[in-house]
């Protein structure tokens, strides 16, 4: 059988999980691959970067490409498509090694959905009201990865609201979030990258002193353990998480996406 090959394309890539999540699977459980990072300057790198690599059965996408992405690839799974990003990318070649077919998937939503849904079990009182008014999650950052849980929050009976540094049609900026807006949200997810190894001293411009006790906080940041940003929601007496149970999930979904033949 032929040695597989997989990688992860984004531009900075120094601080990767996947490598690390992938090959340590492959030695553990005598798999015959490999994974490979591939920073790419620009997403128009792609496909050379696949004329060079023939033997690439699949990609993980990461920052700042998951949206960009999209129209370099022939066809998108469902979610995908609803969700408007990719993280996972299924290589399809013929019998000499060309590659036929580039389909789009998202793992990132199921990552995030099961992840969440743990620390949301410890929270009880974040479900509808009597009234059938659904809980308010904010999300911050604009970037692939918000779309993903932003489908996610939605499939799990949130309204979501985009924050972002700069107003548009469907999303606040940091300076128009009002008291009430944040005191009323029942999660605050960050899915920017602020706050990572090495800039730990870096986290989103909230306004965190209107967080009160028991709202969620979820970082999707999970180098270093504890961001600046779960430090100051904990602070506060907000529950908080980091990334790194999301990042697991998700590269077990891209895995089950590599090799169950969709």
């Amino acid at each position: 059988m032929v040695r597989r090959e997989f990688g992860l394309i984004g531009k900075v890539l120094g601080h990767s999980f996947s490598a690390r999540y992938f090959n340590e699977k492959f030695m553990n459980e005598g798999i015959d691959a490999s994974y490979e990072l591939f920073p790419l300057e620009r997403i128009d790198l792609l496909p050379g970067l696949l004329n060079r690599h023939t033997k690439l059965d699949g990609l993980n996408v990461t920052i700042p490409y998951k949206v960009e992405v999209i129209s370099y690839l022939d066809a998108l799974s469902e979610e995908a498509r609803e969700i408007g990003a990719v993280n996972v990318i299924k290589i399809n070649r013929d019998e000499d090694g060309l590659i036929t077919h580039l389909k789009g998937f998202n793992s990132d939503a199921y990552g995030f959905s099961e992840s969440f849904k743990q620390v949301l079990s410890s929270v009880g009182d974040v479900l509808p009201d009597d009234a059938g008014k659904k809980p308010m999650a904010l999300i911050l950052g604009t970037g692939g990865a918000s779309k993903a849980v932003v489908w996610s929050m939605r499939k799990l009976g949130f309204e979501t609201q985009l924050v972002g540094r700069t107003h548009r049609d469907d999303c606040l900026a940091y300076s128009e979030l009002t008291p009430e807006k944040v005191y009323q949200a029942k999660a605050v997810v960050n899915c920017t990258p602020l706050g990572t190894s090495p800039e730990v001293n870096a986290a989103p411009p909230f306004p965190y002193e209107y967080l009160h006790k028991g709202q969620i906080c979820f970082d999707l940041v999970y180098n270093p353990a504890e961001t600046l940003f779960m430090r100051i929601c904990k602070a506060h007496g907000c529950v908080v998480s980091n990334g790194l149970e999301m990042l697991r999930l998700q590269a077990v979904g891209a895995w089950k996406i590599w090799t169950d033949g969709a």
